[in-house]
This record gives C-alpha cells, sequence and structure tokens, in this order.
C-alpha cells in the first residue's frame, strides 16, 4: 500500500489563481508549506528534495508558486517580502478552509527571500504557524518584524555563503522566541554540493516534529 500522493493543486484566491503541489502522507498529522526565493517556483529541486524527505518522516508539504506567470514577469516582484508574505498568509488561510488540510498542525518552510515572507507571515498567523524553517534565507530583510517572532525558527545557512551567514548572525540576534542556527560545512547556498539538501532536511524534519 502507498502512504503517499504527490497531486497537483490549483488554489483559487479571491484576485488570482496559483498552481500548487500536494505531498500528501496518509494520516499525517503535520503540513509545512514551502515559500521559496526570488526566481524560483514550485518546481525548485532542492525544495522538492526537502518535501520528498519529510514523507519519509511522515510530515506532509505543500509548494506553491507565489507569484501568477504574469505578476513574475515583473522583477521587482520577486523581492517585494510584503507581497509574498501577504500572498503566503492568504494561501495559509486557503488551506485551512480545505477538508483534508484544515485539521493539520502547520509549519513554514523558507528559502531565501522566502523566508524573510515566512517569518513576516509567521508574526500576523502566531496561533495557526508552530514552526519554522530557514533555508539559505534572508531574515535580515525583515529585521523590524524579528523581535515580534514568537514561533520556533531553525536558520540554517551554508558555511561557504559568507555574507548570508554574517546576515542571519545578525537576524538571529534580533530574533524573538525559540531558536537555533545550524552552519552547514562545506555548504553554498544552494546547498548543492554532495549530501547537504540531505543535512538541510534532517535538520528540517527534526525542527519540525519537535515543535
Amino acid at each position: 500500500m502507498v502512504d503517499f500522493k504527490v497531486e497537483p493543486i490549483e488554489i483559487k484566491l479571491r484576485s488570482v489563481k496559483l498552481n500548487g503541489t500536494f505531498f500528501r502522507y496518509f494520516g499525517s498529522k503535520k503540513l509545512v508549506i514551502f515559500a521559496h526565493g526570488s526566481g524560483s517556483s514550485r518546481l525548485s529541486p532542492r525544495n522538492i528534495a526537502v518535501a520528498n524527505y519529510l514523507l519519509t518522516r511522515k510530515i506532509s508539504s505543500f509548494l506553491f508558486d507565489l507569484l501568477t506567470e504574469e505578476e513574475d514577469k515583473f522583477y521587482k516582484n520577486r523581492f517585494e517580502i510584503g507581497l509574498i508574505s501577504n500572498r503566503l498568509i492568504e494561501v495559509t488561510r486557503w488551506l485551512k478552509t480545505q477538508k483534508n488540510i484544515r485539521k493539520l498542525e502547520l509549519g513554514y518552510f523558507g528559502s531565501s527571500t522566502g523566508a524573510a515572507a515566512a517569518l513576516k507571515a509567521a508574526v500576523k498567523l502566531p496561533k495557526e504557524i508552530k514552526a519554522i524553517v530557514s533555508r539559505g534565507g534572508r531574515p535580515d530583510l525583515v529585521m523590524v518584524d524579528l523581535r515580534k517572532v514568537t514561533v520556533p525558527t531553525l536558520l540554517v545557512v551554508g558555511e561557504l555563503d559568507d555574507e548570508v551567514v554574517k546576515l542571519n548572525q545578525k537576524a538571529y540576534d534580533a530574533l524573538g522566541g525559540i531558536k537555533k542556527i545550524e552552519i552547514i560545512s562545506g555548504a553554498t547556498h544552494l546547498f548543492e554540493e554532495p549530501g547537504k539538501i540531505e543535512k538541510v532536511s534532517k535538520l528540517a524534519a527534526d525542527w519540525f516534529d519537535r515543535y
């Protein structure tokens, strides 16, 4: 018997329609919502790798496009943290209305600018979001919001991603609530080196299991 199913889902919000993919583990009590980085999408191979690993830990995932094709044509939209954060909130609330999803405990997994959007969204949804993991994220882009974060937050950064390491350390100091920073030795920004995304995946699953 197959324990999981990967299926496309169309998200119908008030003003836009977005494409998503539901990595559903049958019987799971947890759902991780992914917020990808600038220039990426629900088809990000690294986020898909993390989602597949989470399935082995009985954790469901939801990957979706933060922007429509038309919105993505405007390069600056990819860096409009307010826009993508509000979109993440809209999708989170939409998911809570869906029959097979509404009762699941929710977490965020954010990459690059998506991590900033996830943190900003969590400030507005402190009761809905139970945990956050940032992979090579830019939490420094929402410094004004970090002290208001109450959700347990894990920052994962590649050792060789020098500037982002510094920015994450600065953001870590500003973060409120339960927090931890993990620096992956020998990893660059995209964690493309052998075995590195697997390390990120395990750290993320452990964090979501704990919180």
